[in-house]
């Protein structure tokens, strides 16, 4: 038991010492110092797979610590202390790094060092998972592979499909607000059933 909390222990410890983006980046390096954010635990029995850290998630150190993270707690049906209980609720995304800002002021994609480097390994060191919401493409076709469609709607329109072990979900982003008004059967149809399942399991 001891060499398996020790594993996960020291895998964290390297992640958060990582500067895979600003030393040996693939194509442009991290434009700010990196700041890796995740929250985990081996006896975490549901994740919270995501995109990358914003730029207030960035500032303050603590996974989704913005109006995103607030949204996405009120789809779940958790409170602020359940979320932030690392023993019940893990919380890794394809980049642990916030990527900066695109020409247009919104982030960038998240790095693809993260995940070719420390995703699998994470997978690997986090027995006790039983359920995962898929925020965002990027986390959809990582977990989904050839399952994933070739659009996020079309893959949550599917969300039937993953559970009881994945929920796929669109990103609790008010950038997406057009997106829910367009689509009313995920919070009519899903989220009850998200909610539902993670109250039996946390």
């Amino acid at each position: 038991m001891a060499a398996k909390k020790q594993s996960l222990t020291s895998l964290l410890s390297d992640i958060r010492a990582c500067r895979l983006c600003a030393e040996a980046p693939e194509g442009a390096p991290l434009p700010h110092e990196p700041r890796p954010v995740l929250q985990v635990s081996k006896t975490a029995r549901v994740a919270v797979f995501g995109q990358a850290p914003g730029n207030l998630v960035h500032q303050s150190g603590k996974p989704f610590t913005d109006p995103s993270g607030v949204r996405l707690r009120e789809w779940m049906g958790v409170s602020d202390v359940e979320f932030y209980d690392a023993k019940r609720v893990a919380v890794i995304p394809m980049g642990f790094c916030f990527p900066g800002y695109d020409a247009k002021g919104g982030d960038l994609p998240p790095r693809k060092e993260c995940a070719r480097a420390w995703r699998q390994q994470l997978m690997d060191a986090l027995p006790s998972l039983e359920c995962a919401i898929l925020v965002g493409g990027y986390a959809q076709k990582w977990h989904l592979g050839a399952s994933a469609e070739k659009t996020l709607t079309a893959t949550v329109k599917k969300w039937r499909d993953f559970t009881p072990r994945y929920f796929p979900t669109p990103h609790p982003s008010w950038r997406n607000n057009a997106w829910l008004k367009q689509n009313p059967w995920f919070e009519t149809e899903l989220l009850p059933e998200l909610r539902k399942r993670l109250r039996a399991l946390l």
